[in-house]
Order: C-alpha cells, then structure tokens, then sequence
C-alpha cells in the first residue's frame, strides 16, 4: 500500500520532522574513559579527602593523543630523514667513545613534529613526565640492564604512562607499562579483587623487559618490536605480510598500521632525544624525584597501610605509595604471608612493633549537611545506617528534616597503636573479648557483616591463613572496642588517647535500599565482656525488667556480642 504524502496535512509533518530530530540529536553520547575494572573513580563528584596523588589517573600521554594525531596527519612522507643516521649518533664522552644513545636514532619528518611538540604545546607535560623519571629511572635501568635490552627502553613507560603507576587507558591498560589483564598476566602480573600488580613498579618493569626482550627476538629490530608493543605482534604481522617490508617507514607509509601504532616510534625517538640532553631542547629548570628506594616487610593478611605507617612512623601517604599494587589499601585477605614495601631503614622498628600493634573497631563520626528534597530515609540508605540511630545519635524528635541540617553520622573506623615493650596486642584486648562460634553456613564476610567488624580484623586477629578457610565449631576472637578515636589527622592521631562513648551499629535486617522502620525510638548496644542486665540498665537510667521485655528475654542471662535495644525513659 502505497501512502500519498501530499494528502497529508503540514503540521503533521512539521511534527514528524521535529520528532525525528529529537530523536537523532538523542543517538550522540559521550563516551566515558573507564578503567580496569579496578579501582578507578566513576563520574561522581570529587570528595575534597580524595588525595590526587593517590587516586587512579587517566594517562597522560593518551590526553594528547588525538592532538598528536592530528599533527601527524599534515607531516607527509614518512621515510626521507631529515638528519643522515650517522649524524645522530652521537658520542656523550668523546674520550671513552660512548654513543649517546643504545637505541636506533633517526630525525624525519615525525620525530621532528615530536620534537616540536614535546618543546611547544606539551612542553608543560614533558617537563612533569622528566621530573617524574627520577623517580624510576634507576629500577627501570637496571631491569633492561638485566635482560640484555637497550636501557634508553625507560622512556617506553614515559610514551606510555608519563612514569605514572596509578594511570589507566580508555582501552583498559593499566600502570607504568599500561599492560592489558591478559598480557600481563601471561608475564607473570597478578590480577585479583586484591592486588593488580601492574601497578607495581618493579614487577610490572620486569615484566615489560619480557615482553619487549620477545617481541626483539620474533621481529629482530627495535621499530618494529616497539610498534608491536604498543599494536600487538598480531597486528605486526599482518602489516609486515601486506606491504611485504620489514622496514618500519616503508610499512608506515600504507594503511596496514593505525595512526597510533605508527606515532609510537617516532614519539619515543624524540623522548629519547631530549631526556638525553634536555639543556639542549631548553629543558633546564627540571626538578627530577628522588629515586624510588624501599625494604620487605613480611605480614599477615588484611593489614591496612595505616597499620604499616604506625609500624614504620611513617605517612599513610608514602606507604600507599610504595604499594600501589594493593588495590583496598590492605595486604590481600587471600595470602598467609605478604611482603609490604616499607621505607629503607624502617624494617628493624617495624619489626620491633609488630608483636605490639594493636587494632580495634571504633565509631567515628562524619558531618553530612542535608540537601534540598533530602529524606531521613534517602540518608539512610546511602550510609547505611537505621533511622533509629540517626535519630539518636542526632538528638532529634521529629523526622523532618530542613535543607542545611548539619547531621552526624556514625561509621565504624578501625584505630591503632604501639602497645608498651612486654604486652602483646591480645593481652591488651581481653576486656573486649568476643567469642564467636562458627556455625554451619557462616562465613568471614557474614560474621564481619553481623558485628560490623572488618573481614581483614577478625583474619588478622585469629592467625586465618586466608578468610575463606573457617570451619563449623571453630571459635573467632573478636576485639571490640567501648571507645570512639579523637578528629583523625593522620598515622599519628590513631595512636591518640580516647574517651568512653557508645557504640552505634546499623541495622543488620534492614533491606537494601528500604529505609528501617521503627514504632518507637530504640538505640541498640553491643553487650561487651563484664556487662550484665544491671550494668546496662545504670548506663540507661532505666531496669533490667524493661531490657528484658524490650528484647523479649526469658532471663537475665546475656553474652558478649548479643545486641540489645534500649530506650531512653
């Protein structure tokens, strides 16, 4: 059937046509760097406590690259150079006749464009990355030294990430190297929920000298191997086979390598170039980091970086940063024994405190100042916590809540301190003892959930090999604390002095995503080793007959860890 549009009215039309717009203006998205899968931020506003030199970062040198491309496009022939290969290598040390270089150097078109452009509009970038070098430079150096490879090798991970071990791509590599998962992985890199070491700076460089000392032996020449790198050997291939070449300009100058494979020699051609003789390209107010030093600590697992930095009075900043494989900030919950990276000259003192650290679970508070159309409920939810204890905690009557309320907000922190020279750390705890018995279908998690106590604590406390391994009947320590830690400003502050206040938990049978709802007011109290209905009911100003109707008890009988509800009379 055919439709005769002339038959049809204009403003009908006009509607079809606008619909259709709206329609195609709806097809065009944004698309999103994402990361890993690992621990990069979503697109969610900033928390001023984010430290930018501890969050994940997108890399550097990807920020540029469609300014680089663009450039490239407009360069021409990619084969004539522009300087004979002879002229660029140059000798360092004239006397002991050293080339400057032990990677092939030539100048065409591209590597001058580079050049141009590292001294230009990326001069501010460069600067950071050469900065960062120091940093690296003699663990990366040593390495290639190591596996018989070119050390001028180490401005691969300048290309690559900018010497960053925290940056990841839109393609989903990650660190110094920027390794894929399954790339690195075949190099011997562990990726799991706890640690992806293609963020450690040693094993990752490692592995890169692997793969690089490979991709040299398949293809036996340095162009042709870093395309590879950078294209996959796959992709090497195919381009060798179709332009039947294996000169790495001849191969550039058809469509068998995308754009970005074909930048990524000359590109460190002329990284190589300046970081060797930066004066020369007007780089010369560099401040280079100080070289990257540490020694081993050998610990159980869960143990937090704020521990280690107690244990090495150290920042929890600079520990974090030794370990930036450690993807929750805690030795993997999966591993007897870890090796922790601490400072160099820290191991004897960390070593001497460690018997004597001591952990507990405190309450903290934060501040959270209610928005415009905010509910009690909606709070709630994104905390976690019943509206009961808001309530509480809060001192308030009613439900209402008006925009710019400043709200306190309860969560459990986990404090530590040295103990004195003669006490162990379970010594030091007895007073809070909980016994748990393990029952049928328990698990670390559901118990940590159940007690609001960290997994990696209750691994730690009890010697767990891993939090995986526990058996029905196995009886479980758990230290819970009956204070709350002073404002944290640091390592130090941990180790703070603290005074007596309660402990608020959430509401463990709350749903997900339902707010909890309660006829009368209750504040719920964790039994402790020592409590009795008496004692609770003096804290309370009330009775143990009240407690005991208000939790439906048939005696006076409690236990360390029952939770009860109280009420204020």
């Amino acid at each position: 059937m055919s439709i005769n549009i002339f038959r049809i009215p204009y403003f009908v039309v006009l509607v079809l046509a606008l619909a259709l717009l709206l329609i195609g203006s709806g097809c065009t998205t944004t698309q999103q760097i994402s990361s890993s899968g690992l621990d990069v931020p979503k697109a969610i506003p900033r928390s001023p406590e984010i430290d930018p030199d501890l969050e994940p970062l997108v890399s550097e040198p990807e920020i540029s690259l469609d300014q680089e491309l663009k450039a490239l496009a407009s360069t021409g022939s990619w084969e004539e150079p522009l300087i004979p290969k002879e002229e660029t290598q140059i000798c360092l040390d004239p006397e002991m006749a050293e080339p400057l270089y032990d990677f092939p150097v030539v100048v065409n078109r591209q590597v001058q464009m580079y050049i141009d452009l590292f001294q230009g509009k990326q001069r501010k970038y460069f600067a950071k990355w050469l900065g960062r070098s120091g940093r690296y430079r003699d663990l990366i150096k040593s390495e290639l030294e190591a596996a018989g490879l070119p050390k001028d090798l180490l401005y691969l991970a300048m290309i690559e990430s900018g010497f960053n071990q925290r940056a990841y791509s839109k393609s989903k590599a990650v660190g110094l190297w920027q390794f894929m998962s399954g790339t690195g992985r075949d190099y011997g890199l562990s990726v799991t929920r706890y640690v992806d070491e293609r963020r450690d700076a040693e094993k990752s460089t490692k592995a890169a000298a692997a793969y690089l000392k490979d991709l040299y032996e398949e293809f036996g020449d340095w162009y042709l191997a870093v395309a590879a790198y950078n294209g996959g050997p796959g992709t090497m291939r195919k381009a060798i086979k179709k332009s039947k070449s294996r000169d790495f300009w001849k191969i550039a100058q058809n469509r068998s390598l995308r754009m970005e494979t074909k930048r990524y020699v000359p590109k460190l051609i002329a990284a190589i170039m300046i970081a060797k003789q930066p004066e020369k390209y007007g780089f010369t107010d560099l401040a280079y980091a100080e070289p990257m030093t540490w020694e081993t600590l050998e610990v159980g697992p869960g143990l937090s970086m704020a521990a280690v930095a107690i244990l090495t009075s150290s920042s929890e900043k600079d520990i974090i940063l030794l370990n930036q494989e450690l993807r929750t900030s805690k030795t993997p919950l999966n591993q007897e024994r870890y090796r922790v990276k601490i400072p160099s000259g820290t191991k004897m003192l960390a070593q001497s405190n460690l018997p004597r650290l001591h952990s507990v679970v405190q309450t903290d508070y934060q501040t959270h100042v209610v928005k415009k159309g905010e509910t009690l409920a909606k709070i709630c939810r994104r905390y976690n916590i019943n509206t009961t204890t808001l309530l509480k905690v809060n001192k308030l009557t009613s439900r209402n809540l008006k925009p710019g309320t400043r709200l306190r907000i309860p969560y459990q922190n986990v404090a530590y301190r040295i103990l004195p020279e003669g006490m162990e750390a379970r010594m030091a705890a007895q007073d809070d003892l909980i016994l748990h018995t393990v029952k049928r279908g328990d698990t670390v998690s559901k118990i940590s959930s159940r007690y609001q106590v960290p997994a990696e604590l209750i691994v730690a406390w009890n010697g767990l090999p891993n939090m995986h391994k526990i058996a029905a009947g196995q009886q479980l320590a758990l230290y819970m604390s009956s204070t709350s830690s002073t404002p944290r400003s640091g390592a130090s502050s941990r180790a703070g002095n603290t005074e007596s206040s309660l402990l608020v938990l959430s509401d463990s049978k709350k749903q997900p995503g339902k707010p909890a709802v309660q006829e009368e007011p209750y504040t719920y109290y964790l039994v402790r080793s020592g409590d009795s209905l008496w004692t609770i009911s003096r804290k309370f100003n009330t009775s143990p007959d009240r407690i005991k109707r208000w939790n439906n008890l048939k005696s006076n009988l409690i236990h360390p860890g029952n939770t009860l509800k109280l009420k204020d009379v």
